[in-house]
């Protein structure tokens, strides 16, 4: 039976980021598996955007219909040869986005907390909170400590060449808007490689799982 400082603690909170293509939600899934809490933003956003909410209205304004789908769903590869092509553009979007993808956030974070709270069954000592933009997300300052999910550009390239079937020339856009690998890095407490294989990604997980309970 879980004491009382073990039903009010405060969940150990675990920032994963990356790059594009990277594997985040490879590597979010994995620690799901091992019974982690897993709020993944890059979900969230997706929810923010849905007809009937407000920030697809707010896109739609700020970029017209032509970035509306038949169905009045969000075309989202429209949205990504637009913003990608225009740094303003970009700007624009995530100012419409990312208030609303942190207020999320933070929301379901209290609310995982508060499950666990009313049942030592709710499962796991920590949260793994997926933030594809964390170095520059106020988000930040919410976590307890960074995970990034790290590989070599040329593994994103190809990644992003056969999932999502973008051309190179998009695909390099993609990956030169974004944060640099660099500063990822500087941001890490700890770090994943996701270069090799599944097998392997998966014991690096199951290393840091166990690091994770202990911190917990």
């Amino acid at each position: 039976m879980a004491t009382d400082e073990q039903t009010k603690r405060t969940p150990l909170r675990i920032g994963l980021t990356g790059g594009i293509a990277s594997g985040k939600s490879t590597v979010a899934n994995l620690f799901a598996e091992l019974g982690a809490t897993l709020i993944d933003t890059d979900v969230i956003a997706r929810d923010v955007v849905v007809p009937g909410q407000p920030a697809l209205d707010e896109i739609v304004k700020a970029f017209g219909e032509s970035i509306i789908d038949a169905d009045g769903n969000l075309d989202r590869a429209a949205m990504r040869q637009l913003v990608f092509a225009d740094n303003n553009a970009r700007r624009r979007l995530e100012g419409i986005v990312h208030p609303r993808i942190q207020e999320e956030t933070i929301r379901q974070s209290i609310e995982a907390e508060e499950l666990r709270r009313r049942s030592a069954a709710a499962g796991g000592d920590y949260q793994i909170i997926a933030i594809p933009l964390l170095v520059e997300s106020p988000l930040k300052g919410f976590v307890d400590r960074v995970l990034v999910v790290d590989c070599e550009e040329q593994t994103q390239l190809r990644r992003l060449l056969v999932r999502d079937g973008e051309s190179e020339q998009q695909a390099r856009r993609m990956l030169a808007a974004q944060t640099s690998r660099v500063e990822r890095l500087a941001i890490a407490d700890d770090v994943i490689n996701n270069d090799g294989s599944l097998a392997d990604t998966r014991a690096q997980v199951g290393a840091l799982h166990e690091i994770y309970l202990s911190l917990a």
